[in-house]
Parts: C-alpha cells; sequence; structure tokens
C-alpha cells in the first residue's frame, strides 16, 4: 500500500487510554508494554508473566505517581488464543510480539466498538485522536497494519497469525484503486511513540461512546 493512500484513507487515528493518562502520556509518550517493563527495570519472573502471559486484569507497574498501568487482555485467553492462531505461533509469542508495540485504530467505530464493549462501558477513559500523516512520516519503518483486532478472541476465536502484520509498503491492495484489499484495522507502531503528543490533535475523556470532556492539548 502507498503511504499517501493509507493517509487519505484513515486521515484519523485512535487510542484508547486509562483515564488520567494524558498527561503521563504527554511528557512521555505512548509506549508498549515492553517499553514501560524497560523503564522501570521489570525482569526475570516477573517480566516474563507480565510481557508473555496472559494479563486478565490490569497491572501497574512502578511507584506512586510514576506508576503506568498495564492494560488488561480479557479478550486473549489462552485456550481462545490457541485455537486462533494458524501459524505454529504459541499464545505466549503472542502475547511478546503484541506486548511490544503500541496499537491505534485506523476506524473510530472500532474505538467505539471496545468502549462500548462490556468490560469496559462502564469506565473512563482518556481517547487521542492522532493525526495520521504527521506520525506516519515519521514512524513509517516501524509502523505495522493489520486486518483484524488482533487482542481479540471474542465472540469468535477468528483465525491470525504473523502474516496478518504488514509493513504499509506489503500491504495488499486492490489493483485499479489502491484501496486496502481489507480495510486496514488496526495501525502498530513497535515498541513507543515518545513524541506522541505532537501529532495528537484531540483528548476526549468519554465513558462508554459519551464524551464528558475535552482535554486540553
Amino acid at each position: 500500500m502507498e503511504l499517501g493512500d493509507l493517509i487519505q484513507r484513515y486521515p484519523r487515528l485512535y487510542h484508547m487510554a486509562e483515564k488520567g493518562t494524558w498527561p503521563y502520556i504527554r511528557a512521555n509518550g505512548l509506549l508498549s508494554t515492553s517499553a514501560v517493563l524497560d523503564r522501570f527495570g521489570v525482569s526475570g519472573a516477573r517480566r516474563i508473566e507480565l510481557e508473555e502471559r496472559h494479563r486478565p486484569e490490569k497491572v501497574a507497574v512502578g511507584q506512586g505517581g510514576a506508576s503506568v498501568v498495564l492494560r488488561d487482555q480479557k479478550p486473549m485467553e489462552p485456550s481462545r488464543l490457541k485455537k486462533a492462531l494458524v501459524d505454529g505461533t504459541t499464545p505466549e509469542q503472542w502475547y511478546k510480539f503484541l506486548n511490544g508495540r503500541v496499537f491505534m485504530w485506523a476506524q473510530e467505530e472500532r474505538l467505539l466498538g471496545l468502549l462500548g464493549a462490556r468490560s469496559y462501558r462502564h469506565l473512563e477513559h482518556d481517547v487521542l485522536t492522532i493525526d495520521a500523516a504527521g506520525l506516519l512520516a515519521r514512524y513509517r519503518p516501524s509502523v505495522w497494519l493489520c486486518r483484524m483486532n488482533s487482542g481479540n478472541t471474542w465472540p469468535v476465536p477468528h483465525k491470525r497469525g504473523m502474516s496478518d502484520f504488514k509493513r504499509i509498503s506489503d500491504y495488499p491492495t486492490k489493483q485499479k484503486s489502491g484501496a486496502p484489499a481489507t480495510e486496514v484495522v488496526e495501525v502498530v507502531v513497535d515498541y513507543s511513540i515518545p513524541d506522541v503528543a505532537a501529532y495528537v490533535i484531540e483528548v476526549r475523556r468519554m465513558k462508554g461512546n459519551a464524551v464528558l470532556e475535552h482535554l486540553p492539548l
């Protein structure tokens, strides 16, 4: 896929963060789980548990005001994930791959679907709207595109594998139009986006699909 076609089709990207985390993100960037563990020096058995195992609940890493909350992985229970993986990848390898990356939605309706999901609809979140042109121009070599919600196995554990993550130039398109052969669902960046605040154009405090307030940039 051509970068220009990607930006034209998905001019805005969306990231759902924990309530109250926008000031930390603005100062430190969007960090993958692996980046958070590196930042706080987590190693050994504890690191394996957080990076390569299923995380059924949120986990705080660090102490006090400097702590970071790792999101739960409720929709990615190991037995269901094992049924979904098709290329010999183990659940542990899948968790580690996903935990090493930052995820954004290419379409707002996907974001709204997650905000309205049973496990999250009663919670408040800080939702970032990101300018795709600026971010993708800066991070293009580190970007993956994915055709599906790679971290969800409900209600059906749809088949997936490492080949579902494509670099921008490798993402399949329709021959005549240049449009994606399958809509992009996730836009993924390796490890972290330390200067994400430079590309954020709006931050909304949301509960379900309701906007409670707009947060200052």
